[in-house]
Order: structure tokens, then sequence, then C-alpha cells
């Protein structure tokens, strides 16, 4: 017996021997490189002047082709990835894929309004150009929109990777769970994680380091389906490498937390918290 023929026989018996399914004919899983590719598409149907070769076309027509592609395409994955399920998957697929292409331009509109935020909030930026061509905070944000979509239909697997895929680009974390409100703004950003319990409401400011978690996340599966990431209210900023856990921790309106903090009870309204200075020691 070959080193090739003894391998594949090993290998084959690791499939068999999973306790999930590794080479199945007949599973149904969502495509992962298409999912990225209608994100561009997305991203180029958004922002076309900045994404997409749009010349000689006029903008109904651009819009009304790339939102006919996309349809179909999304569509498809849908109904790969709750086939996968064991779900009727062709007439509750297209009913999704309509609310889909139907809720697009008010993700648009909450996107505009997150480039007007992170403008205002970082006196770096130089244009709202700039920042839709380059900013990470902002790429995670509009990535984010797009799946959370996708997430509140109930679509398995196809969230998580657009936000995955995301966080493998940006560094910044954000489950496709989240509820995030208007006006978000993440300045740097590497490093953010934010859990798929969080509730962030409007104008809210984050810096690099940030982590929204969970308090107790050793209990696993267990805490499906429980609130068990902190609300942050309108207002508030936080700055970087804080971190701020459980469900039951509520940041309220405009309060302000300081680098490095750590936190696991509520914060009140305005309030500032902040580190104690540390000792430093030169040598």
């Amino acid at each position: 017996m070959t080193n090739i023929e003894k391998a594949s026989k090993e290998i084959v018996a690791s499939y068999q021997g999973a306790k999930f399914p590794i080479y199945d004919a007949k599973l149904s899983l969502p495509d992962k490189n298409e999912i990225i590719n209608i994100l561009s598409d997305i991203k180029a149907l958004f922002f076309p002047a900045y994404f997409a070769k749009c010349e000689n076309k006029a903008s109904g027509d651009f819009a009304e082709e790339m939102l006919s592609s996309i349809y179909y395409r999304i569509k498809k994955q849908i109904e790969l990835s709750l086939k996968s399920k064991g779900k009727d998957s062709e007439g509750l697929s297209k009913e999704i894929a309509d609310n889909f292409i139907a809720k697009l331009p008010q993700i648009h509109s909450l996107l505009i309004l997150d480039v007007y935020a992170t403008l205002e909030g970082d006196p770096a930026a130089s244009s709202m150009e700039e920042i839709i061509l380059s900013y990470p905070g902002f790429y995670a944000i509009f990535v984010y929109r797009v799946a959370n979509l996708l997430y509140k239909s109930g679509v398995p697997f196809v969230p998580r990777i657009m936000t995955e895929h995301a966080h493998s680009m940006t560094g910044i974390d954000i489950n496709p769970g989240a509820t995030i409100g208007k006006y978000f703004f993440i300045d740097h950003g590497t490093g953010i994680v934010i859990g798929e319990t969080t509730i962030i409401g409007d104008h809210v400011k984050l810096y690099q380091g940030v982590t929204l978690g969970a308090l107790s996340p050793r209990k696993g599966q267990s805490l499906s389906g429980i609130k068990r990431h902190p609300t942050v209210c309108d207002g508030v900023t936080i700055y970087s490498g804080a971190s701020i856990l459980g469900g039951e921790t509520v940041i309220e309106k405009n309060a302000v937390i300081g680098g490095n903090s750590f936190i696991t009870e509520s914060v009140k309204m305005g309030a500032k918290v902040y580190v104690k200075k540390p000792e430093h020691i030169v040598k």
C-alpha cells in the first residue's frame, strides 16, 4: 500500500468518525466565495462612484440591474442555507430575499448617517470620500448592517459568513445579531468585539480594543437565546481597551467610559468612568 492509499483510508475513516457531516454529496451549504462577491456588489450598489464601473448608464438602470443580480444570487444562497437545516427552502427563500431587497434602501440611508458620524467624530478624516474608500470601521459597519437583515429573517450561515469576512479584513468582530442604532462611529477599530445580544443606541462612539461581551461564556450553549451582552444607550463614548460585560449591564445615555475600564455593573446617565492613573516606575 502506497503512502497515498494509506493516507486516503485514514482520512476517509476520519470523515466517518466525526460527529458532524464532512463528506456528503447531498449536503447543501452556501458558497462562501459567492457570499463575499454579493457583499462586494452591494457595496458597489450603495456607493457606485467609488466601487462600480457605471459609465454611460443612467443611475436608475444601474441600480435596477445590480438589484436584480443581487436578488437572484442571495436567494440561491438563502435556499442552500435553509435546505441544510431541513427547512422548506424554495418558498421561504423567495420571501426572505424579497424582504432583503425591499430593506436595502433603509440600510443605505443608515450607512450615509454612519459616514456623517465618522466625519464628525474623527478630526483625522479629510473627507467623506476617504471614509467610504478606506475606513475599516465603516466597512465593518456596512457588512454588519447587511448581515443583520438576514439574521433577523432567521437565515443560517450567511450572516455569520459575512461578518466573519469583515472580521478577517478589519479586525473588528460584530456579531450579526447585535442591535445597533443610527450615527454609529468606530475609530481605528482593531480588536473591537460586539456580542450577539448587544444593544447599541444612536450616536455611539467606540474606539479600538473595546469589548462588549458576555460575563460567563463558559456556560456555552446553555446561554443561547439569553441576553448576555450589555446595553449601550444613546450618546455614549467608549475609549480604547474598555471591557463592558454582562446582559444586565446598562451604560446609560451620554456616559463616557475611559480607556482600559473593566465594567460589569450599570453606569448612570452622563457619568464618566476612568481607571485610576497607574504608578509609573522609571529605571
